[in-house]
């Protein structure tokens, strides 16, 4: 059995997809009600509309009842973490604990397996991170993803894997984590260059530039290049600058755009922004793409002197 911790749209489409696998999946939700919809429907049209719940999939609104398996997603915002580990005494580190967040933490500037260890200490983590929309996941389009663990991985890598959805392994926890994060920061960049109507030519210079800061910061940090070029970093990096199924390329276009963003939507791009200039103030790295887009997502500085300004930096050997 595959618990997964959270049923928002990218919790959903793997419980799809590996229960399509031949995986008996318990997906769990906060909300009562929704839990009720789901076996009553046999779909979670709140986060994933007009998908079909294999048979395999069950729902349940006890943590308790998806633990103890042979591993468990934990699928929730970065941000809600550590707090929901806090709250959550039934998950234990017996089994692995995968997570499916892309992001920094505010508190500890740490990543999600950081996040899990501290809070499970010899807990086997690892994080699951790679180009992905969860409507392509749960219609069985072809998807690879990375797994990241310091342990042994082959295993788990098996477990996650189906027909399709490819599962490559590396023990480059960092770089597959800052991945993840920063290329969410990058696509908010890209969308405010598309919503202020600056051109394609623009949002590839701002992607190769935004894709250099995060190699930057994230060897910095101990991690390898490769491990950047790869799906968590680069591949992930692509598809979110490119894509308007992206929140963080969506809440970009509306910053370009000067107009609201639905509030209810997660952007974890803003919150890694605001983290990932702290971390990088501390390490003494520059990071003028991620600092912009921190300012604007606040309202610390307009659209047009965040453009003059980044245009205006001195030139340097690419």
């Amino acid at each position: 059995m595959i618990g997964i911790a959270g049923a928002g749209a990218f919790g959903t489409a793997l419980a799809v997809a590996l229960a399509k696998g031949g995986r008996e999946v318990r997906l769990w939700a906060r909300d009562a009600a929704q839990v009720r919809l789901m076996r009553e429907t046999g779909r979670n049209d709140t986060a994933l509309p007009g998908v079909d719940l294999p048979n395999g999939v069950s729902a349940h609104v006890d943590i308790g009842e998806i633990c103890g398996g042979e591993a468990l997603l934990l699928a929730m915002p970065m941000q809600g973490l550590g707090g929901a580990l806090d709250a959550w005494p039934q998950i234990e580190g017996r089994q692995p604990l995968v997570a499916c967040s892309k992001g920094v933490d505010l508190t500890t500037l740490r990543g999600p397996v950081a996040v899990i260890e501290g809070r499970r200490p010899g807990a086997r983590a690892a994080i699951l991170t790679g180009p992905s929309f969860a409507a392509d996941i749960a219609a069985g389009l072809p998807t690879a993803l990375t797994l990241a663990t310091s342990g042994e991985g082959t295993a788990l890598q098996e477990l996650l894997s189906t027909p399709t959805l490819r599962i490559y392994r590396t023990d480059d926890v960092i770089g597959a984590e800052l991945g993840g994060a920063l290329k969410n920061v990058i696509a908010i960049a890209a969308g405010t260059v598309i919503g202020a109507g600056l051109g394609e030519s623009a949002r590839a210079a701002l992607m190769t530039r935004g894709y250099a800061e995060m190699v930057r910061l994230a060897g910095a940090l101990g991690a390898r290049a490769e491990t950047l070029a790869g799906l968590s970093g680069f591949g992930d990096l692509v598809l979110t600058c490119t894509s308007s199924q992206s929140r963080n390329f969506r809440f970009g276009c509306a910053l370009g755009r000067a107009e609201a963003f639905d509030p209810r939507i997660t952007v974890e791009g803003v919150a890694t922004a605001r983290a990932v200039v702290r971390l990088a103030d501390g390490l003494g790295i520059d990071m003028p793409i991620t600092a912009m887009i921190d300012a604007l997502a606040h309202g610390k500085i307009a659209l047009n002197d965040a453009i003059g300004q980044l245009l205006s930096r001195p030139l340097k050997p690419e």
